[in-house]
C-alpha cells in the first residue's frame, strides 16, 4: 500500500457513523513532525462513535452549539480536538454530512513510524503504554488544540490512510464507552470498537 494513500472524504461522509467507526480500525493516523517533515503514525486499534444531538455522550447533545463543538458541525473528514482535564488532548474525526454534528474519538494507536520521536515526546517504562490511550496518543504523535479544525483529506499536517488491513467480526470487539456515566441510558450504547487481541488497545472488555 504506497504511504499517503489517505482516505476521501466519502468514506467520512457516509451517514453510518458507526460504520465509520469500525472501518477506521486498522487505518494509519499521520501527523508528519513539524521540524523536519519526518511521518509519526499508528494503526488505528481503539474508536469510540458519537452520534449527535440525541447522544446524551455526545458534545453536541441537544444541538449545544460553543467554540468547541462548532468543529463537530464541520463536514466529514474534518479533524475534531478538544482538551480534556486541564492535561489531555483528544483526537476525532467528524463524520456525516455538513451539520450533523457526529465524530469518532481515536482512543488509541499501534505505533508504525517515528517511534523514537513518540518516546522523546512521552517517555514511558513499557512500549504498550506509548499510544494506549487518547490523551497518550495526542502526546506522542505531538497533537494539540492547533490542529482542530484541519481538513483530513487535503491538508497537511494531519490525515488517515487507507492500509490494505482490514478485520472481520469476529476480529472487532465492542462494549460501552470509558469515561460518559453522566450519559445515563446512552452510556451503556456499545459504541467502543477494538481489534480483539492488541495490546495497544487501552482497556479490555
Amino acid at each position: 500500500m504506497p504511504r499517503d494513500a489517505r482516505l476521501e472524504q466519502d468514506f467520512y461522509t457516509r451517514a453510518d457513523t458507526l460504520r465509520v467507526a469500525r472501518e477506521l480500525l486498522g487505518k494509519r493516523l499521520v501527523v508528519p513532525d513539524d521540524d523536519d517533515g519526518r511521518r509519526v503514525s499508528g494503526r488505528i486499534v481503539e474508536v469510540e462513535a458519537y452520534l449527535g444531538v440525541e447522544d446524551r455522550a455526545a458534545h453536541s447533545f441537544g444541538g449545544r452549539r460553543t467554540r468547541r463543538t462548532e468543529t463537530m458541525y464541520a463536514v466529514g473528514g474534518t479533524a475534531y480536538v478538544f482538551f480534556v482535564y486541564g492535561m489531555h488532548h483528544q483526537f476525532n474525526v467528524v463524520t456525516g454530512p455538513e451539520g450533523l454534528p457526529h465524530a469518532v474519538l481515536v482512543r488509541a494507536v499501534e505505533p508504525d513510524e517515528g517511534i523514537e520521536l513518540m518516546r522523546e515526546r512521552r517517555p514511558v517504562s513499557k512500549e504498550r503504554e506509548l499510544t494506549s490511550g487518547p490523551g497518550k496518543l495526542c502526546r506522542a504523535l505531538g497533537i494539540d488544540l492547533g490542529y482542530d479544525g484541519e481538513d483530513l483529506t487535503r491538508g497537511t499536517r494531519v490525515w488517515v490512510e487507507e492500509t490494505g488491513v482490514s478485520f472481520g467480526a469476529d476480529e472487532i470487539a465492542s462494549g460501552a464507552r470509558i469515561g460518559v456515566a453522566y450519559a445515563g441510558e446512552d452510556a451503556l450504547n456499545p459504541w467502543r470498537f477494538w481489534v480483539r487481541g492488541n495490546v495497544y488497545v487501552s482497556k479490555k472488555g
